[in-house]
């Protein structure tokens, strides 16, 4: 049984979706950066934290390979094993690949654009930079489509990890007034993620 801390309106959600994905068993404390509960494990105060028996892990992307490898067998029937393929296999590789290059396409320009909108304070902030960031992710969010071409899942015809980040990363950008205008076929594959069972149990919505 695992216990995850940390609402779903932030990185959290990517690991909750994940659990959900493969049936994991776990409890959720929906507790926002910084709260007591958060501090207590992580002297950071960020989230998402997951307790792993004795073990405390912090970093969406790290306790989400850390499930991938550490539950090989389970996941729905359209994705690897465990959603993640096995380490120090070629296509592990391409698939961190994948997930070191949205998290440097688009999540790091998500967080820096958060930055200067609201959360630096407001004299440490560029407002100019905004036009700048929103125009590098549409064209990112391009070359991505040109990527995916009309595979049913980024790295192929099984869902992994680097799926429920680029979902989480356009869902991140679209809420936060990004005019992506993403392609046809980014635009369905997007819409087929959000619309899966797992995802909307995530987020607390039927199914």
């Amino acid at each position: 049984m695992y216990t995850l801390i940390g609402n779903t309106k932030t990185r959290t959600l990517r690991v909750q979706w994940m659990l959900e994905e493969l049936s994991l068993a776990y409890d959720h404390i929906p507790a926002a950066p910084q709260a007591p509960e958060v501090l207590a494990l992580n002297p950071l105060g960020r989230i998402p934290v997951l307790k792993a028996g004795e073990d405390v892990l912090t970093d969406s992307m790290a306790i989400m390979a850390y499930l991938g490898d550490n539950h090989p067998d389970a996941g729905p029937d359209d994705g690897t094993g465990g959603l993640s393929h096995p380490a120090g296999s070629p296509a592990r590789a391409r698939q961190d690949a994948m997930v070191l290059r949205l998290i440097d396409e688009f999540d790091a320009l998500l967080w820096t654009r958060a930055r200067h909108l609201f959360v630096l304070p407001e004299d440490q902030r560029v407002p100019d930079v905004i036009p700048v960031l929103d125009l590098e992710l549409a064209q990112n969010a391009g070359k991505l489509a040109e990527t995916l071409g009309a595979q049913p899942f980024l790295m192929g015809p099984h869902m992994s990890i680097p799926d429920i980040l680029a979902t989480h990363v356009f869902g991140w950008a679209f809420t936060t007034g990004v005019a992506l205008s993403p392609p046809d076929n980014l635009k369905a594959y997007l819409k087929r993620m959000r619309t899966r069972p797992a995802y909307r149990r995530a987020l607390g919505q039927p199914t």
